[in-house]
């Protein structure tokens, strides 16, 4: 049985994160598209909900719909522990601690950590604007 160096791994990590799109759109111009879609690397097109995008247009001030890019993308990696997942960006991680109910939490940050609990909420409330990323790294 061949063993698995970091090559490999890697590789594995990849093929993972094949759903990944091509290039993230901003709210601004998800909104103004009849079906609100991102391609994926794996030329998949991912349908992301009207009635999400108009939800998380209420989260957040107009003038950041430029700036927020979408899906919102939650990392795994064992470098976190177990259940635990990230989110980074400003916005993103504005949309998340609204969603979750911890706006005095994180105040700021451009990235926070989550568990498994609050993903799961996360991912209810938002299906298909958000998706798993998965991270390798060989720090453990």
């Amino acid at each position: 049985m061949a063993g698995f160096d970091d090559k490999n791994i890697v590789k594995m990590v990849q093929t993972l994160n094949k759903h990944l799109p091509i290039e993230r759109k901003t709210l601004l111009t998800l909104l103004k598209e009849a079906k609100p879609s991102v391609q994926g690397r794996d030329k998949s097109v991912y349908r992301i909900k009207r009635e999400e995008l108009e939800f998380i247009a209420k989260l957040i001030p107009k003038e950041d719909y430029a700036k927020l890019r979408l899906p919102i993308y939650i990392e795994l990696t064992p470098d976190y522990g177990r259940g635990i997942a990230k989110v980074r960006g400003k916005q993103d991680s504005e949309i998340v601690r609204r969603i979750l109910g911890k706006e005095d939490l994180w105040v700021g940050c451009d990235e926070i950590l989550i568990y498994r609990d609050d993903v799961r909420k996360l991912r209810r409330k938002l299906q298909t604007a958000t998706q798993y990323t998965f991270l390798y790294s060989t720090s453990f």
